[in-house]
């Protein structure tokens, strides 16, 4: 074949194969190393799969970001990813790219553009668009391609993500890799789709369908679509179609497929037709790509063989990258004594709890261009469901005040990846009930990116909820406190403020975070809440309780709604002559048990109060600290008191007694005080 014909530069073509080559020789040590036991981590081969990456590879620069997933070795190998990290982190390795934190399955690098690498299908389109806001937020000509498997297209935040993207006109590339196997189960026998590239059409957007085995037809396609995106005309989505040749996990051959397909495969395999093609149309010698092949094996035996001698991640490394600070880490027996904020002066409003939040997001939002605003109904007139963001659309405009579709996934997904790429997004979820649907971004990404990248990138996001509750008429799907599901998550910071002040400066501290956050906002107290509200930039510090009445009886413990109810308590139970201590606790992750320590142990006594449900809630988890703790001290045994174990009922009659209420605390306390 004359060099004329090829439909590709001779150069780019041997580049691409000298790719291709780095990728296959890295396939080759890994399963050479599981099937002798060298190794002992799981792999997902992507063997047939390497003119993918490999031709992206050379469209594209560190700037770009890229998503991939579990099975994205050759991904990884193309992007320009450390072999030595690469292989020590797979490993478990402290020389690997994120400290063995990871593994291959989470390998976050940000100097090669790898920014996330998510183990859960489907997970990272909506983080990707994240990325892509960022860039384009910015001004930058990034491109961010996400790659994902023809299986991952029939979960639901694929969909999510692409619907947003190109709502947004996002410079995103959705790149399926199909491979015509969703893990064990053919095509056929999951969708009924005649193609995956025609669903882009479905949403708005444009679709391609590119040989993925055909290094120059694939190179002249992906060069339009990359230069399209990078130019500002939206995402697109990529059917690149190949045959993944290995089976979902392990190594050898695809044993679910037949031996006539599998056949039919192998010829087909990108790495063999390249090579042929190179010495057919004689570019290159086969002298020349034996010495390629050769220092491709060169260069991957060298790093195995470092990574094998890299020491293994010790366990004192257990809670580091948790968070930022390592002191936020709850620990049975360590409780640092947190310094509180100071004496808040200067000229003060009065606000609602709803106002002092529309003011902390001003505050933040004028201090920084990088925070910005998202979620459902969040723009003007309504300013979201609750008013806690009126006025912020028509002061800084659309970009920075994002009304989304109904996708919590896709929000919540946005926000990681704008702040993974150094932005500090705010995220409105409506109703705490609704975290259910997104909870795996929360918990999965959110929550463990530092953790999985050994702190090589990170999520600095805030997302507020409404917590309904004691109000009436929402009914069991909008009224559920769940903030039990969030601090059994390690990675997430939780907050549940009770007044005007403290909602304002917590939420100033948690947009000014190096970790995620949530804050819980009651909505039975957004309205009914009124204070003097400092007007300017204020702090109330994560992880310090409030003492907001002094006893020396019995110490309550509460926060959010709940607290007003423990402060009500506290002024019947005085008519008994007991004389209760108060704590809100404000911050439940990171918790100051160092002042609810203090508080019992001058007490003797302790009654945790919270609207969730009482089993399994936090109240255990002190109660079980405070017993522990002063075991002796106590003249009674610390107790809680929680909402019952049932659904939110949509009667009144029933919401009202289910849910501790002043009456029940009273109760609870007396009972206390007669052991």
């Amino acid at each position: 074949m004359a060099q004329g014909n090829l439909g590709i530069e001779p150069e780019m073509l041997k580049a691409i194969y000298g790719q291709m080559a780095r990728i296959r020789a890295v396939d080759k040590a890994i399963q050479a190393g599981l099937s002798s036991g060298k190794f002992t981590f799981t792999y997902w081969p992507m063997t047939g799969q390497e003119c993918i990456p490999a031709t992206v590879s050379q469209l594209t620069t560190e700037r770009d970001y890229m998503v991939t997933t579990y099975r994205g070795i050759h991904d990884q190998v193309a992007k320009g990813v450390d072999l030595y990290g690469m292989f020590a982190e797979a490993l478990g390795r402290e020389g690997g790219l994120n400290k063995g934190k990871g593994g291959s399955p989470h390998i976050s690098d940000p100097s090669s553009g790898s920014m996330v690498t998510s183990a859960i299908v489907g997970a990272g389109p909506v983080i990707a668009n994240g990325l892509a806001i960022s860039a384009k937020q910015r001004g930058e000509d990034r491109v961010t391609i996400v790659n994902f498997g023809d299986g991952a297209t029939s979960i639901g935040p694929v969909h999510e993500a692409m619907n947003l993207a190109a709502t947004w006109k996002l410079p995103v590339i959705f790149m399926c890799q199909n491979n015509q196997w969703g893990e064990y189960t053919p095509i056929p026998e999951y969708t009924a789709s005649p193609n995956f590239f025609g669903r882009a059409e479905a949403l708005g957007f444009r679709g391609v369908q590119l040989d993925g085995n055909d290094p120059a037809a694939f190179y002249k396609g992906m060069k339009e679509v990359i230069d399209s995106v990078r130019a500002g005309n939206g995402p697109v989505f990529v059917e690149a179609l190949t045959y993944r040749m290995g089976p979902h996990a392990g190594v050898g051959d695809n044993y679910n497929a037949t031996k006539d397909a599998l056949a039919a495969a192998k010829e087909r395999t990108p790495i063999e037709k390249t090579r042929a093609l190179l010495i057919d149309a004689g570019i290159s010698s086969e002298d020349e790509l034996n010495a390629v092949e050769a220092a491709a094996k060169a260069e991957v035996d060298d790093a195995v063989a470092r990574a094998l001698a890299s020491p293994v991640t010790p366990a004192s490394e257990t809670t580091v990258d948790v968070f930022a600070d390592d002191t936020c880490v709850p620990k049975r027996g360590v409780y640092p004594v947190r310094e509180a904020e100071a004496e808040l002066t200067g000229e003060t409003k009065t606000m609602t709890m709803a106002g002092a939040i529309v003011d902390a997001q001003d505050v933040a939002m004028a201090a920084n261009a990088e925070v910005f605003l998202l979620g459902e109904d969040v723009g003007d007139p309504h300013g979201g469901t609750f008013g806690t963001n009126k006025g912020l659309q028509t002061k800084y405009g659309p970009l920075r005040v994002r009304n989304t579709p109904i996708s919590e996934s896709a929000i919540i997904g946005a926000a990681i990846g704008s702040s993974i790429a150094g932005m500090n997004p705010i995220a409105e979820i409506m109703f705490c009930d609704f975290m259910g649907v997104c909870l795996d971004q929360i918990a999965n990404h959110a929550a463990k990116q530092r953790y999985m990248s050994g702190s090589a990138t990170h999520a600095p996001m805030t997302i507020r909820m409404q917590v309904g509750g004691a109000i009436g008429g929402f009914g069991a799907q909008h009224s559920q406190s769940l903030e039990a599901w969030l601090t059994h998550v390690p990675g997430i910071k939780v907050l549940y403020p009770s007044n005007p002040i403290d909602a304002k400066g917590m939420l100033l501290s948690a947009v000014n975070d190096p970790d995620p956050v949530v804050v819980l906002e009651s909505i039975m107290l957004l309205f009914t809440q009124k204070a003097e509200v400092p007007t300017g930039d204020y702090r109330i510090p994560l992880g310090v309780a409030k003492v907001c009445r002094e006893g020396s009886d019995v110490t309550l413990i509460s926060y959010g709604w709940e607290l007003h109810n423990c402060l009500a308590a506290a002024e019947e139970l005085a008519k008994d002559g007991i004389n209760a201590e108060v704590i809100d606790l404000r911050s439940l992750v990171p918790i100051d048990y160092y002042r609810v320590l203090e508080s019992v142990k001058k007490t003797k006594r302790a009654v945790v109060v919270h609207a969730a449900v009482e089993f399994c809630g936090l109240g255990a988890e002190i109660c079980s600290t405070i017993n522990e703790e002063l075991w002796g001290q106590l003249k009674a045994p610390a107790i809680r008191l929680g909402a019952d174990y049932a659904p939110i009922a949509y009667s009144r009659e029933i919401e009202m007694s289910q849910v501790p209420n002043t009456d029940a605390i009273v109760a609870r306390v007396r009972a206390s005080m007669k052991s």
